[in-house]
């Protein structure tokens, strides 16, 4: 997998407790054109820390450009925010 740590626009939904499950996400593309991704699995899920920020790391499947693919986000917990981490 390649690392490219790049924002992301998410939809998830959170249980009760506060943890966040991904439903699918918007990535640009080097063109500037975006590309929807629907999560089909999670596959692991992990709490992290690095530099003090707790995350969430999630591996996760979905069929890209007909052929599945496995890639890894990640939840910034402090700032809400997701990234796609790994792909």
């Amino acid at each position: 997998m390649k690392v490219i740590f790049k924002t992301i626009e998410m939809i998830a939904w959170f249980t009760e407790d506060g943890t966040p499950r991904p439903i699918r996400f918007k990535v640009k593309n080097e063109d500037e054109s975006t590309t929807v991704i629907k999560v089909d699995r999670v596959l692991y899920k992990e709490k992290e820390k690095i530099a003090g920020n707790p995350m969430i790391l999630f591996r996760c499947q979905s069929v890209i450009n007909e052929a599945s693919r496995v890639y890894e986000l990640k939840y910034e917990m402090n700032t809400c925010k997701w990234l796609i981490y790994k792909m």
